[in-house]
C-alpha cells in the first residue's frame, strides 16, 4: 500500500516563450507541489523535476527539467504528476488521505456488509464514495458525517448509514 502513486497535479500547458509550464495543482497549497523532488508519471517512471516555481491562479508556473522551448513545454500538456504515497506527510490524528479509503470494507451499524470502496470522487457537490458490493453494480454514498459516521483505518472498515432511498 505504501508504494501507491498519488495524483498531485498535471501540466496544463506552456506558459510564455521560454519553456515554462503551467501546472494545475491538486494539493491544498499549490506551492507544495514544487517541493516534491521525486515526481512520477502514471507508469511510475520519473517525471520532469520542477524548479523556480511561482504561484498563479489555480496552480503554479515552473521550469521543468530538460525543457527549453515553448514547444517542448506544450508537448508536456496533460502529463499527470504523481508522488509516492510514502512521500506524503503523515496525517494528523482523526485525519486520513482519501486514497487510503480505497479497498476498505463498508458496513452498516448492524454489521451488514455493503461492499468495498472502489474510489472517491468529487463531481462538484462534495466527496462521494463509490461502493462496490460483491456481485452487484456499484453505488454512490455521500462522504458526510451523517452517511459515514466512522472510519476505522486500522480495522480496514467504514461504518456507513446509507440514506433512505426515494423514488
Amino acid at each position: 500500500m505504501a508504494d501507491r502513486l498519488i495524483l498531485v497535479g498535471h501540466i496544463a500547458g506552456a506558459f510564455g516563450v521560454r519553456g515554462d509550464v503551467r501546472v494545475t495543482s491538486f494539493t491544498a497549497d499549490p506551492m507544495t507541489l514544487a517541493g516534491y523532488r521525486d515526481l512520477r508519471r502514471a507508469d511510475g517512471s520519473p517525471a520532469p523535476a520542477l524548479s523556480g516555481a511561482r504561484p498563479v491562479k489555480g496552480g503554479l508556473v515552473a521550469r521543468a527539467a530538460g525543457v527549453e522551448t515553448r514547444e517542448q513545454a506544450e508537448a508536456l500538456r496533460g502529463l499527470k504528476l504523481f508522488v509516492l504515497r510514502e512521500a506524503l506527510p503523515a496525517p494528523d490524528e482523526d485525519e486520513f488521505y482519501l486514497t487510503d479509503l480505497v479497498g476498505m470494507r463498508v458496513e452498516t451499524p448492524d454489521g451488514q456488509v455493503l461492499g468495498a470502496v472502489r474510489g472517491v470522487q468529487d463531481f462538484g457537490a462534495g466527496d462521494l464514495l463509490e461502493i462496490k458490493p460483491e456481485g452487484a453494480p456499484s453505488f454512490w454514498l455521500p462522504f458526510t458525517r451523517e452517511a459515514v459516521p466512522e472510519v476505522d483505518l486500522a480495522g480496514g472498515r467504514i461504518l456507513a448509514q446509507p440514506p433512505a432511498e426515494t423514488e
